[in-house]
């Protein structure tokens, strides 16, 4: 019998079989999706799919990019935009 915790949608089962021939559940946290682009929606390079709580335990380097705009734009609207504020000057 399961857990009541692990009824919900929030964890992924998958049926595994194991050495002694029989199948079992084993049970893990869903992956979270990945983190899309603020301006086109693409999903962003160089950030990782974690859950919150050991996201936060990465180092700063590790949690995104290091350019303008980085872990918030794509590369691709990243450059757009500094190229009208460019022509802007």
């Amino acid at each position: 019998m399961t857990k009541p915790e692990y009824k919900s949608g929030s964890w992924r089962k998958r049926k595994v079989k194991v050495p002694g021939g029989s199948v079992k559940t084993h049970i893990a946290r869903v992956k979270p999706k990945s983190a899309k682009c603020g301006k086109c929606g693409k999903p962003l390079h160089g950030i990782p799919r974690l859950r919150q709580i050991k996201f936060r335990g990465l180092a700063k380097t590790q949690k995104r990019p290091e350019r303008p705009y980085g872990g918030v734009l794509c590369s691709a609207c990243m450059r757009n935009n500094v190229r009208k504020k460019v022509l802007q000057l």
